[in-house]
């Protein structure tokens, strides 16, 4: 039997198959960067997947980075995501809302002109996109020791409104360059407190985070993501004992909290990978990342590892709202088209067929 259409538990979900949908960034959110009608349709349509992880979404004004990224801090905010959340459970699906602050990968005219903040004052290098073209990323501020307590709770609030929208849970982004992932990488991270210099001491932040907001709504609706070395938004961060025992710290700590899941984005899989599995203990997805396109073939062979207990699937997704379907029955895949998959409306993002529409 295919590994992939396996009934499988994660966490607290029972998911119909062992793929799930990874959060993917669409630049379609709505005035005040809340979710509309047409981004319910877009993840109701997915609703198969099983698990969706939704786009990255900010806990704050602060933690705002793309244009037209939605956010849970404002009570438009937590409405949209209440469409969202109705539209996408009528359809029999799951879904998490994926807490990102963007940190240094930001600009303020995109979010109002508010700050931007990172683990030390150490700019991110390339442009961000913003409504009057690409311009350098802002010189972020390092906050003081005693500010960190207001980003943790911006988390927190977060977390909550994702409740209280009737999304299932968070998944806390401490990946891909972003701001809990910029306190873990030592080229980043220059701070001379308690949350800089040793691998313990950078882990911390990303620690009590997680801590806290698994003590807000439940350990078993949040998950974390994490990929260690994964260079990708000016992280310097390489393979090595530095890499081992910062990632280390951080799993060892938040293993008994109980958590959803550990979503690991690993490229190329080693036997730390593996490792990292084993330590948390609990469910564990992955990811390969991003240099080629999952198929059905390389969910097989990640599932095969004995590694995940389930495999984050991205941009098949995009143009096939029911790629589970095609998958299981060997159909032909739309092609997406890569000219909207960022920012616009409804073309290239609700309007691909399913397999009964074709």
């Amino acid at each position: 039997m295919s590994r992939a259409f396996t009934p499988v538990r994660i966490g607290s979900w029972n998911l119909p198959q062992a793929f799930v949908m990874a959060p993917l960034t669409r630049n379609r959110a709505g005035e005040g960067n809340a979710p509309t009608e047409l981004n319910a349709t877009y993840y109701a349509q997915r609703a198969g997947a099983g698990l969706i992880v939704t786009e990255g979404t900010a806990p704050s004004a602060v933690g705002q980075g793309y244009l037209n990224v939605p956010g849970l801090y404002t009570l438009d905010q937590v409405a949209g995501w209440r469409r969202v959340a109705d539209e996408v459970h009528r359809n029999g699906g799951t879904i998490v809302a994926q807490l990102m602050h963007a940190g240094r990968i930001a600009h303020a005219d995109n979010k109002d002109g508010f700050e931007t903040i990172s683990a030390s004052a150490v700019q991110a290098p390339g442009d961000m996109i913003t409504a009057d073209g690409p311009k350098p990323h802002d010189v972020p501020r390092a906050p003081e020791t005693e500010e960190l307590a207001g980003v943790i709770e911006d988390f927190v609030t977060a977390a909550r409104n994702a409740v209280d929208a009737g999304l299932d849970g968070v998944e806390i982004h401490a990946a891909n360059g972003y701001l809990l992932h910029q306190f873990l990488d030592p080229t980043i991270n220059l701070r001379e407190d308690a949350y800089g210099g040793s691998p313990e001491n950078r882990a911390r932040f990303v620690i009590e985070v997680v801590t806290a907001v698994a003590e807000a709504i439940g350990a078993d609706k949040v998950g974390l993501r994490i990929s260690p070395g994964h260079q990708f938004n000016g992280v310097g961060e390489e393979q090595g004992p530095d890499l081992e025992a910062t990632y280390t710290a951080l799993v060892s700590a938040v293993a008994p909290l109980g958590l959803a899941y550990l979503s690991i984005l690993a490229a190329p899989l080693n036997g730390f990978t593996r490792d990292l599995a084993q330590r948390f203990g609990g469910s564990v997805l992955l990811n390969d990342g991003f240099a080629e396109v999952t198929t059905l073939e390389s969910v097989e062979e990640l599932l095969g590892t004995g590694i995940a207990d389930a495999i984050v699937v991205g941009r098949p997704f995009l143009a096939n709202p029911d790629l589970h379907e095609r998958w299981k029955q060997g159909a032909e895949l739309n092609e997406p088209n890569q000219d909207t998959f960022y920012g616009g409306g409804a073309e290239g993002y609700t309007d691909y067929p399913t397999l009964e529409a074709s």
